[in-house]
Order: C-alpha cells, then sequence, then structure tokens
C-alpha cells in the first residue's frame, strides 16, 4: 500500500515539474509578444493588434497564476481560474471602448505592419497550443490555459483577416470590426472559465462535505 502512495506521489511530481517547465516556456513567449504586440499596434494604429497584445498580456498574468498554483489543490487551481475569468473580462471590455474611441478617427492601420506582426504571433502561439495540448484534459487549471491558447490562434487569424480587409478597402472598418469580434471572444471565454471554476469548486465541495474520513458526511 505504501509503495502504491509513494509510486502515486512521484507521479503527481512529476506532472506538476511538467506542467511548469510548460507553463515558463508559455509564459515567457507571451510576455515577449506582448511588448512586440503593443508597440507595433501603436505604431500601425490598430485596434486588432492593440486588442491582440492585450491577449497576451492577459494571458501572460494567466500563465503566472497558473504557474503559482500548480502544485495545490483543485480549489485553488479553480480560485485562481477564477482570477483569469476576470482578467479576460477586464480586457475585453478595454477593447471595446478603445474600438469605440477609433470610431471617430478617419485613418486607416498600416496593414503591412498588421500582416507581418500578427503572423509572428501566429507562430509564437502555434507553438504554445502544441506544448499545452498534451496537458489540457489534467485539471482546471490545464484546461482554462489552453482554452486561453487556443482563443489566441482565432484571435491571431482575425488580425490576419483585418489586416487583408484594410488592404483591400483602404478603411480602418475591417480593423474595428476585428478589435472588438476579439473583445468578444474575450468576453465568452471569461464566462467559459468562470464556469468551470464554479463547476470545480461546487464538485470539491460537495466530495468534502461526504467525505467520511473528515467526519463531514450529511
Amino acid at each position: 500500500m505504501s509503495n502504491c502512495c509513494a509510486q502515486t506521489g512521484c507521479e503527481l511530481e512529476k506532472l506538476r515539474k511538467s506542467q511548469s517547465k510548460t507553463l515558463k516556456i508559455v509564459l515567457a513567449v507571451n510576455c515577449l509578444m506582448f511588448g512586440f504586440e503593443f508597440i507595433a499596434g501603436i505604431i500601425a494604429g490598430s485596434t486588432a493588434l492593440l486588442a491582440d497584445s492585450l491577449d497576451m498580456l492577459g494571458d501572460s498574468l494567466v500563465y503566472g497564476f497558473s504557474l503559482y498554483v500548480v502544485a495545490r489543490d483543485d480549489i485553488w487551481k479553480a480560485k485562481a481560474a477564477y482570477a483569469k475569468s476576470l482578467v479576460m473580462f477586464l480586457f475585453g471590455i478595454f477593447v471595446l471602448f478603445e474600438a469605440a474611441w477609433k470610431f471617430s478617427s478617419p485613418m486607416a492601420p498600416q496593414y503591412e505592419m498588421m500582416g507581418s506582426v500578427g503572423f509572428v504571433a501566429l507562430l509564437a502561439n502555434g507553438i504554445c497550443l502544441f506544448l499545452l495540448t498534451r496537458h489540457r484534459q489534467e485539471d482546471v487549471n490545464m484546461r482554462s490555459i489552453w482554452l486561453c491558447s487556443r482563443n489566441d490562434i482565432f484571435a491571431n487569424v482575425a488580425v490576419l483577416a483585418a489586416a487583408l480587409g484594410v488592404f483591400l478597402t483602404a478603411s480602418r472598418w475591417p480593423d474595428i470590426v476585428v478589435g472588438v469580434a476579439i473583445a468578444a471572444l474575450f468576453l465568452h471565454s471569461s464566462v467559459e472559465v468562470f464556469r468551470d471554476a464554479r463547476d470545480t469548486i461546487r464538485k470539491q465541495s460537495a466530495t468534502r462535505e461526504n467525505d467520511p474520513v473528515t467526519g463531514m458526511a450529511g
């Protein structure tokens, strides 16, 4: 029995180390890409690029939370998921306000920079998604991270579509539309992560209440 427990403990430790290593890599990638894309978004005057850069910043915060709770129990991981949900919601609202402000600007963004930076971001997020895919079913923490990374791919493709739209129409509207769409994706994802965290906490609370070892059976 003790050998079984020791083996389980070793497997958990190995899993946590694997998760931590992956999280550190994707955290570094997202921090670098946030700075790169944010500056490019300002120079290009692109709502879509700014939205995508804030997505990178939000993901960096998400991965930082996740790295902190990787060795903790599911309740801690669910609480971290709540924090991620709030971050995604706030960035979604910010991008909506930024897009509304752009309505008054007649200038079209620089589609060349939008396209080139968007392509680099797509490659970076593709690497992150590849690294995270094998961890996505391990716990609520890693599921929420994988979801964020998957959304990043959609956002990057949308930025490239916006760049093409600006090129074809010489208008700011494709950029604004994509920026609003990315914001909507933030808000939708925040609801998904919130529900996942809520369900996990309810499940864990019910398990504890009915655990005979703790003497809390109802």
